[in-house]
């Protein structure tokens, strides 16, 4: 069975780390480790240590070791699916709903660290050159990190438009209509 001892629960025995998470948190970790292994995968499912930057309300579960890029799929649609199945295996009507990530290897973090970036970037560009710029169509996570991004940008403005699954941001001059 992975490994699910989280940093702050280091040496606590296995069970003694097990009855220190949540029944939310021990769930979704069970469906995850569940899931790595009947995939075949060589990789370890672990609670995520509380590194500030989620809200306090998430269950954050890290999976790591040889097989984990194949976890991650092209574009993460393989780690989007197990965490779309994990969010469904955990919420239970009437109990409450805390968002679930499921990262591998570091993956979203710098998936969103060069999204934000590149937003910016663009967000600069639409300000300097005072043309709109359309994003492929993308994940409403990924929207969401491009729209977070640039707030504070006040010389541009998103908006995002169409229909799922080709909905796509757009970086817009402040002064347009």
């Amino acid at each position: 069975m992975s490994s699910f001892i989280n940093e702050s629960e280091k040496g606590l025995s296995a069970s003694e780390a097990e009855s220190a998470l949540d029944e939310q948190s021990l769930k979704a970790l069970t469906f995850v480790q569940n899931i790595v292994r009947e995939m075949g995968m060589d990789a370890e499912v672990t609670v995520a240590p509380d590194d500030g930057d989620g809200s306090p309300d998430e269950i954050r579960l890290e999976i790591e070791g040889p097989d984990a890029g194949k976890i991650i799929g092209k574009k993460g649609a393989v780690l989007e699916a197990i965490q779309y199945l994990t969010t469904r295996a955990v919420h239970r009507p009437g109990s409450p709903r805390r968002h679930i990530c499921v990262d591998a290897e570091g993956y979203r973090a710098r998936h969103e660290d060069q999204l934000s970036e590149m937003a910016r970037k663009l967000a600069e560009r639409v300000a300097r050159e005072g043309k709109v710029i359309t994003f492929d169509a993308m994940s409403a996570r990924d929207r969401r990190i491009v729209h977070v991004a640039i707030k504070d940008i006040t010389s541009v403005r998103t908006e995002s438009s169409g229909e799922d699954p080709d909905r796509r941001v757009q970086i817009i001059p402040a002064n347009r209509q």
